[in-house]
Order: C-alpha cells, then sequence, then structure tokens
C-alpha cells in the first residue's frame, strides 16, 4: 500500500495490483504537499490523508478504504491546510490518529475509530493546534506530544487526550532560550519514554540532541 501526489495503490502480496483510487482532480501541483496511508490493525481497512489544499483541489480529507475492493467507507473533510501528516494505529483497539502539520500554523490531531453503533466511522478532533503527536504507549493507555514552539512534552491519557502531566525545558534543568524539546522521541515500554532536547548553538548553526 502506497500513495503518491495523486493517487492511492494497493498491492498484493506479490506485488501485483489489487485496486488504485485516483485523487480527482489530478494535480500539477509538485511541492508542498505529501499524501500518506496507513493500514488499519485488523488489515481491513485503509487510512488515507489528502493535503488537497496544498494540492489546489479544495480542502484537506481523511479517507477510509476497503482494502479488498478499494471502496470507500467513509470521507471526513478536515479543517485543515496540511503538508502531509502522520497516521498512529493503536496497538489495541484498533483506531487511527492522524497528525495534520501545517508548517509555521501547528498541527492538528484527529482519532478516528470503527467502534459507533453499527460499525460506523466515528471522527474526533482535539482541542488544540499547537501540539504535535509523537508517539503512543506500547499499551495504548497514553500518547505522547510536542509543543509547536518545541517548549514541552506533553503525556496524554487515550482516548480522551486528557493532559496527564507534562514536562518543560527548565523540567529537565536547562535554560529555554538555549534549549528545546525535539519533534521526536518516543516510548520504550508503556510507562518509559525518550525526549528528545537540542541545544541552539551560541556560534553556529548547528544542534546537539540528547536522549533524557
Amino acid at each position: 500500500m502506497y500513495t503518491t501526489l495523486n493517487r492511492v495503490v494497493c498491492l498484493t502480496r506479490a506485488g501485483d495490483l489489487a485496486w488504485a483510487s485516483d485523487f480527482e482532480p489530478h494535480s500539477d501541483v509538485l511541492h508542498g504537499h505529501r499524501p500518506g496511508c496507513v493500514l488499519s490493525l485488523d488489515g481491513r481497512t485503509v487510512w488515507v490523508y489528502r493535503p488537497d489544499a496544498m494540492a489546489g483541489r479544495g480542502g484537506d480529507q481523511w479517507v477510509v478504504y476497503d482494502t479488498d475492493s478499494g471502496e470507500v467507507l467513509a470521507r471526513r473533510e478536515l479543517e485543515t491546510v496540511g503538508h502531509g501528516a502522520g497516521h498512529h494505529v493503536h496497538p489495541v483497539d484498533g483506531s487511527v490518529y492522524l497528525d495534520v502539520g501545517e508548517g509555521q500554523d501547528g498541527a492538528v490531531v484527529l482519532r478516528g475509530t470503527t467502534s459507533g453503533a453499527g460499525g460506523e466511522m466515528e471522527f474526533v478532533t482535539y482541542p488544540w493546534r499547537d501540539r504535535f503527536l509523537i508517539d503512543l504507549a506500547p499499551g495504548g493507555e497514553q500518547f505522547m506530544t510536542v509543543d509547536h514552539g518545541q517548549a514541552d512534552v506533553g503525556f496524554h491519557r487515550h482516548p480522551s487526550g486528557e493532559v496527564l502531566f507534562d514536562l518543560s525545558v527548565e523540567a529537565f534543568g536547562y535554560d529555554p532560550e538555549e534549549a528545546f524539546v525535539e519533534w521526536c522521541g518516543g516510548y520504550l515500554t508503556p510507562d518509559t519514554a525518550v525526549v528528545i532536547l537540542g541545544v541552539r548553538a551560541r556560534r553556529s548553526g548547528s544542534v546537539t540532541t540528547w536522549s533524557t
């Protein structure tokens, strides 16, 4: 399964084409947008993010396809203007998180699930636009985000998004004028996470990182 700038493609295990779905209308915009996809936990659906605003197609979309047939099962119109997005599949309940990056404007985090009545798709948008989703805990109880301004790292309860606790740069013993939290890291175990901090060099543009 993969995406190009103008379509999503599903291949068989042998590498043969199973189905493909074009993003209409065709876009000739080559830069600034990157569609993405992920296979669901049970393998029955494919979740595709379409950064259509940057591609000149209208508004962004999150589309769910049937893996076998390519039929569109659900479509969510997004109020985003994203360059690209990261998918994260919950390891237990199979819900799918989407982290849409909007460049200097921040990020939008959503979650999709099929746990609604009758197996219908449900979509939730979290109430912040200034946090990037970094990782889901292996046990699924929580997830990790980093502030768009890189001032802190936060840990949230799944699925509510309730903040369990956050840690600022100062909490690690560093001056926020000289250090920042990187947009990376993640969980090692259900209750252990790696947080990466960078240091702004005083006399050069280089960045030093370390894990805590």
